[in-house]
């Protein structure tokens, strides 16, 4: 992926930028088209998730 997907860390308590980041797509009936980022912190490790706009 070429972009940058950034998120919050609940461990770090920052923002960071996501390492190993997969597209997902979140199964809400009223929202079919939702899509959001799984990742790692860069920094420790630690499971982050971002929901990403509708386009």
């Amino acid at each position: 992926m070429a972009e940058k997907i950034e998120g919050r860390c609940m461990k770090c308590k920052t923002q960071r930028e996501m390492k190993d980041v997969n597209i997902v797509s979140m199964s809400n009936p009223k929202n079919p088209k939702g899509r959001a980022a799984k990742g790692k912190c860069s920094v420790c490790g630690t499971s982050m998730y971002k929901i990403l706009p509708n386009t």
